[in-house]
């Protein structure tokens, strides 16, 4: 009898020890949930669907408990492609533009994202980047959209950078292009509208621009117009400048012989004005002479100067040769 009163108590307790042993076993590893590198999560209760927004968990195994598991969401990058969407240029045409980029869930905003779109946030965000993007291009030529396709592509990134991820400033303004935009609110001051779609528009690729063969047609044909005004255009100014070069031309003839007019009048003058000087001392420094000569031989009277002034221009001419006649006394050419 105590034998089987043993057995019993042995029954008991292993009972007693192993059912919590057993759920210990089946429970704990239904505790562990886990996400991977690519995932974000929210605690979620399996029985009633309530998700507790606390805490965003990352990547690795947590236990969270077993009726627990974690609504997740995207952690790396999110692809959207913009296939040929029709846009309308500033010349009034349509083309087709086909764009791609790449936007990141933000984890500090999470809560706002799960709050306003919960997990359809993909078609929310993709129509509002389509929207975007025929924005941009509406100020835009054909022309420019086909041969500046890095003016396009740079615009266009701003505009829907700026429409999904907001006006704010993030925390870190070197993490992509857009991070910190021209005149972005500081995060102090930001509300949930200036934070866009709570996501980071990281990186953005133009792909083709389509131009339909009617739209080609009329884009040829206006391409054709402009290039025969343009033509226009140069050969009237060539027309004008050919004519100012002509009168340029003829100015500065004028000017030159106006120049060379005035040199040599000036020339003149100066010669004349020289020669002038050059009489004028010579004749001042004859009389100063002949008054010296003069007062040495004692001429007083006025005929004897007048003779020996008479006798020395007679001497100075080349032509005249000066003999003395004896008996009549006078002089004269031979």
């Amino acid at each position: 009898m105590p034998c089987e009163e043993n057995k019993n108590c042995v029954v008991i307790v292993g009972i007693a020890v192993g059912i919590p042993v057993l759920l210990i076993v089946i429970l704990v590893p239904l505790s562990f949930s886990g996400l991977e590198y690519y995932e974000f999560g929210f605690k979620r209760q399996k029985s009633t669907g309530t998700v507790d927004k606390t805490e965003v968990y990352t990547t690795g195994k947590h236990m969270i408990g077993p009726d627990v598991e974690f609504k997740t969401f995207n952690a790396d990058a999110h692809f959207v492609e913009l296939d040929d969407v029709a846009i309308f240029t500033a010349d009034k045409l349509e083309v087709k533009m086909t764009a791609y980029l790449q936007y990141f869930l933000r984890k500090d905003e999470l809560v706002l994202l799960h709050d306003a779109y919960d997990t359809d946030y993909k078609d929310i965000i993709k129509n509002s980047a389509l929207d975007a993007l025929k924005g941009a291009t509406t100020g835009y030529n054909t022309r420019e959209l086909v041969t500046n396709r890095k003016l396009m592509e740079e615009t266009i990134f701003k505009a829907i950078s700026q429409r999904l991820g907001g006006t704010c400033c993030r925390s870190d303004c070197t993490s992509y292009t857009y991070a910190c935009p021209v005149g972005c609110k500081p995060t102090s001051t930001c509300t949930n509208t200036d934070k866009g779609y709570y996501v980071d528009v990281k990186y953005f690729q133009l792909g083709t621009i389509t131009i339909p063969n009617d739209v080609q047609s009329q884009y040829m044909k206006a391409l054709t117009l402009q290039e025969e005004a343009d033509r226009e255009k140069l050969l009237q100014d060539a027309q004008v400048v050919r004519k100012n070069t002509t009168a340029m031309v003829q100015l500065i003839k004028n000017e030159a012989e106006e120049i060379r007019e005035n040199g040599t009048a000036i020339a003149n003058l100066m010669r004349v004005t020289a020669q002038a000087n050059y009489t004028a001392t010579l004749e001042t420094a004859r009389s100063d002479g002949l008054k010296q000569v003069f007062t040495t031989l004692g001429f007083t009277q006025q005929q004897y100067k007048s003779s020996f002034d008479y006798l020395k221009t007679l001497r100075g001419l080349d032509k005249a040769h000066l003999t003395v006649d004896f008996q009549q006394r006078i002089v004269g050419n031979l």
